[in-house]
């Protein structure tokens, strides 16, 4: 799927992150092939730069449709998540890579 920058990759680095950080684990968003969808700026970022990058985000309602919410518990764990990332990345990013 090119319309997100998320791939294996970067989707291990996150849960790992999440994981060592004591979150609750990461809720992950597929598409089905055959539902056409939006698109992020990622993988064209990613693509024009070789940079890693990963689509994340928390819910807004009507965002995308009705049924995506959020709660004060989803801000709390994404902004932990979004704290955690930035303290332990290179650490996960090394332990993944060996």
């Amino acid at each position: 799927n090119q319309r997100y920058a998320t791939n294996g990759m970067t989707g291990v680095l996150m849960r790992e992150v999440a994981r060592r950080s004591g979150l609750p684990p990461i809720q992950e968003f597929v598409v089905r092939n055959d539902c056409a969808c939006g698109s992020t700026i990622g993988p064209i970022i990613s693509s024009n730069t070789g940079i890693r990058a990963i689509d994340m985000g928390c819910p807004q309602l009507s965002m995308h449709s009705i049924r995506e919410t959020m709660g004060v518990c989803d801000l709390t764990n994404g902004l932990a998540l979004f704290k955690a990332f930035f303290k332990i990345f290179r650490e996960v990013d090394n332990d993944v890579e060996q």
